[in-house]
């Protein structure tokens, strides 16, 4: 007697590993089975750090282990597997082959790219692939669709007090913000003082188990080219260490990590933020949970209301704001390049080697660890290509490659609209540009830099204020009747033409010098 074919092969991703996933409904243990595949090309297609490589393949394979005890009929692929065929999409065209399912079921993937190869694999099977709403988020795509229809432009302002009201959250018995107001950022810009931030919680250090240790070796040798190193890998790998991570955050950063959730400190990359970003992407946390217990913490009187709302916002409104801007706007969204801006990366972004000491210390933090806070990746390495005019494709590849949290569907909006706002302010207001006066007030570096923040031009000009005031010179026409950059552009009309000149042929001296070598 022939055995009965498979009815599902149910289809899971890096980023999808949540026992609880819809993808898993209905889940029959003698019908469906799981698949699983490391491959190549995810580490490729972009030139992916070690660490970001490491952490999707590490949870991943602990994943699987979860996968086994829940007994769930699993078929995964190695990386290091010797008949590899190095893609997704070619992994599962021979799984399809050998197992014969009946269908294929998944929950929506985060890159457009995934989901449109894994379709024509699909198809080309002849196999209907169900793709089922991903669970995760606290806002569908349909509903973001709803939200911004009918809308000249997109806030998150607005969306993020829509999902307040909605989900009933930091809302007091009237259904009215707690405190009175929606947000607290005017009270989350602090910067520390000269004696520095004093002492910090421990960093998140869980040694790295065997499977991990087998992993990192696998990385180092299989990725030895690739950018980052793997020594201070230390990121939670699975449900049980994402929880502890989660707890560690609300009871010993969390209180004061509104008041300096913008500052930066050289040498010291995590201060009072979370570290949760990578677990929430790798869906080893909901956003629901870590948004619960930051209310928790405020409402037992453990964390100030200004702590808790700024976190909160970051989840519930900034991170379900670009997810719904990434799924209504691709493909699309991909190929936007308002400024015009055509320069390449400098290469000294995958080294560090820059002698500005502030995105110094930022570039070997982020290949050092995997990770930058929000404020380093907006106003350092962020700015900094902006003000430059460095392509969106090539910073947007650089980001989804360094950084372990990134998924395309996160970074891409943040990194082409709020960043190098090249969707013309579609998810932003304006463009965030700023000199080295902004840098030297949140942090020190400039101290112990050769650059001065204050000089507009001249050997000792810092770039970022070089670079500041060309931009305002070149882009006046553009974005010169943006009001909230009023005061900066009318400070730009008041150079005489000399100094014009002078700035303009710097910034262009330093195009040319950074362009001597290019991405790798």
């Amino acid at each position: 007697m022939a055995e009965p074919r498979l009815r599902h092969l149910v289809l899971v991703l890096g980023d999808q590993l949540d026992l609880g996933a819809s993808a898993f409904d209905g889940f029959d243990p003698a019908r469906d089975a799981v698949w699983m595949a490391e491959v190549a090309e995810e580490s490729t297609h972009v030139w992916s750090s070690q660490p970001r490589i490491a952490l999707f393949l590490a949870a991943m394979r602990h994943f699987a282990l979860a996968l086994q005890r829940a007994g769930r009929p699993l078929h995964y692929r190695r990386l290091d597997a010797p008949d590899n065929r190095g893609s997704l999409a070619a992994e599962l065209a021979a799984a399809i082959q050998e197992l014969r399912p009946q269908a294929l079921v998944m929950t929506a993937p985060g890159d457009w790219r995934v989901l449109q190869a894994l379709r024509g694999v699909a198809a080309q099977a002849g196999l209907a692939l169900d793709v089922r709403e991903d669970r995760h988020f606290f806002c569908s795509v349909r509903e973001f669709a709803a939200h911004a229809r009918g809308r000249k432009q997109l806030r998150m302002e607005y969306f993020y007090r829509e999902q307040r009201r909605r989900h009933g959250v930091l809302l007091d018995e009237q259904g009215e913000p707690l405190g009175g107001q929606w947000n607290f950022d005017a009270e989350n810009r602090g910067a520390f003082d000269a004696r520095g931030p004093g002492l910090l919680p421990e960093p998140l250090w869980e040694p790295p188990d065997a499977l991990t240790q087998e992993v990192l070796a696998l990385v180092a040798q299989r990725f030895a080219r690739h950018p980052g190193r793997l020594a201070r890998f230390a990121w939670p790998l699975t449900r049980e260490s994402a929880l502890r991570a989660l707890s560690r955050f609300i009871e010993e950063r969390l209180p004061l990590f509104g008041q300096y959730q913008d500052a930066i400190w050289p040498g010291q990359p995590w201060l009072y933020h979370a570290q949760l970003s990578a677990a929430l992407n790798l869906k080893l946390l909901t956003p629901r949970e870590v948004v619960a217990a930051a209310e928790a913490a405020y409402r037992a009187g453990r964390v100030p209301l200004a702590s808790a709302e700024g976190f909160i916002r970051q989840i519930l409104g900034w991170r379900e704001y670009v997810r719904g801007i990434y799924w209504t706007r691709m493909p699309d969204y991909l190929e936007l390049n308002a400024l015009d801006a055509q320069q390449p990366l400098p290469a000294w972004y995958w080294s560090g080697e820059t002698e500005m000491a502030c995105l110094r210390d930022a570039l070997v933090q982020t290949l050092d660890t995997g990770y930058a806070h929000h404020i380093q990746r907006l106003m350092l390495t962020g700015l900094y290509a902006l003000l430059r005019g460095v392509a969106p494709r090539e910073i947007h590849a650089w980001y989804l490659a360094v950084y372990v949290d990134a998924v395309e569907w996160v970074e891409l909006p943040n990194t082409l609209g709020m960043s190098q706002y090249a969707d013309g302010g579609l998810m932003a207001s304006k463009p965030y540009i700023a000199s080295g006066k902004y840098i030297q007030r949140m942090s020190p570096h400039c101290s112990g830099c050769r650059y001065r923040p204050e000089l507009r031009h001249g050997e000792s000009a810092c770039p970022f204020t070089v670079q500041y005031w060309d931009f305002l010179i070149r882009h006046a026409d553009q974005l010169g009747g943006n009001p909230r950059l009023a005061m900066q552009f009318r400070n730009a009309q008041r150079l005489d033409e000399a100094e014009r000149q002078a700035i303009q042929r710097q910034a262009q001296a330093l195009r040319e010098a950074d362009t001597a070598t290019c991405t790798p």
